[in-house]
């Protein structure tokens, strides 16, 4: 079955992805040697590849869907991570970034473009982005845990060979999925860009990036916990969003995917205001269940949601949302460092819960107009006279 594969490829992206980006700032640092300036530049020239190629191939595959695109990309990220432990200087990691390393990022609205493709836009099609992303939210569940494991064993080359060979078995199943329906209404624009949209979906990932660099620290610096239990919060968030995003995908069609979204933001505002006036791990277990279920339903309707307003142009839609989250982790580094040391943590986390309002807000508007401009554009037609019969 088409789903199978596609869910094990995204399942083997993702370990392969969580292996390595869990340390791959350890290792520029540690390794070759980078300062913070140089990892920061690294980090940026790696998102702006990744957003490059990601809109680059979004609009390749509207024009002719194919599975080639995702098994190149996947590929040329193996290809990177088996080469990375010998590179020994910032120019040549520059040079990765912006090339092999970039393009794996494009795997991700790849394969999601790809499902909606080969499962069409009835039932099928619009859940697989659900079903898919609960694959990708168990691959950071574990994937993490098995990087620790490969870098105390073998160090920092083992790590990577080993996620290089996961990308080769991701691209060996995408082998498997059919190739993708050409519809030929892929090929024109389905509409103009939702720039609110788009804008709710960066301030969502901003909240959630800034607030995941600020929180380890909170819990240990302020509320003098143990490290270990920044690894519990985190396992906990990642555990419920498995099973909330897997929960989206049995979701009647009936229910309003626009407000089911909205209630994700509000689940994230609840989770950093939890956490803000928490004093210990209780309530702060609480605030991850929040935000586990607000990543869930943000990040997979969110993709089924913007697959839906673009249709038919699912490689367009995807590479949308999925470049909007990139460019909210490409600014919220700097916003949350700046934040913490200019107000504190507790302010810091009470910013990024108004930063995930001020995206509800603009999701709430930007998707009120796109209803309101359908509405307007099927009303002349079903308002239209029928035809007068001559009785002939």
């Amino acid at each position: 079955m088409p789903v199978v594969a596609l869910f094990a490829a995204v399942l083997l992206l993702g370990i392969a992805d969580s292996m390595v980006n869990s340390y791959i700032v350890l290792f520029g640092a540690d390794v070759v040697g980078l300062t913070p300036l140089q990892v920061g530049v690294w980090s940026s020239v790696f998102a702006v590849s990744g957003i490059t190629i990601g809109w680059w191939l979004g609009r390749l595959f509207d024009r002719r869907p194919a599975r080639t695109y995702s098994i190149v990309v996947i590929l040329l990220g193996s290809a990177g991570y088996l080469l990375l432990p010998r590179a020994s200087s910032f120019l040549v990691l520059l040079l990765m970034a912006a090339t092999v390393l970039g393009a794996t990022a494009a795997a991700f609205p790849q394969l999601f473009a790809l499902a909606r493709s080969v499962l069409g836009e009835g039932v099928a099609g619009q859940r697989s982005a659900p079903l898919l992303r609960s694959a990708w939210s168990l691959a950071w569940a574990g994937g993490p845990l098995l990087g620790a494991l490969l870098l105390s064993r073998g160090g920092y080359p083992w790590l990577m060979w080993t996620a290089s060979g996961v990308f080769v078995a991701s691209a060996l199943t995408v082998v498997a999925v059919p190739q993708p329906r050409f519809v030929a209404a892929a090929a024109s624009s389905p509409g103009s860009t939702p720039v609110l949209l788009t804008v709710s979906v960066t301030l969502f990932f901003t909240a959630m990036f800034a607030g995941g660099l600020a929180l380890p620290l909170f819990v240990t610096r302020v509320l003098h916990q143990q490290p270990a239990s920044v690894g519990v919060l985190f396992s906990i968030c990642a555990a419920v969003e498995v099973v909330a995003t897997l929960g989206l995908a049995v979701v009647p069609a009936r229910v309003s995917q626009r407000a089911l979204i909205l209630g994700g933001f509000g689940s994230f505002v609840c989770c950093y205001a939890l956490t803000d006036v928490s004093s210990g791990m209780p309530m702060l277990l609480v605030g991850q269940a929040f935000r586990g279920v607000g990543i869930a339903i943000v990040g997979a309707a969110g993709i089924r949601y913007f697959q839906d307003l673009l249709a038919p142009a699912a490689g367009r839609a995807t590479t949308l949302f999925a470049n909007a989250s990139t460019a909210g982790l490409l600014v919220s580094g700097i916003l949350s460092g700046l934040a913490v040391e200019h107000f504190g943590y507790r302010t810091t986390l009470l910013l990024c819960g108004m930063v995930a309002a001020l995206g509800g807000v603009a999701f709430a508007v930007g998707s009120r107009r796109h209803a309101d401009s359908r509405h307007a554009e099927e009303v002349p037609r079903s308002s239209m006279p029928a035809p007068v019969s001559d009785g002939g």
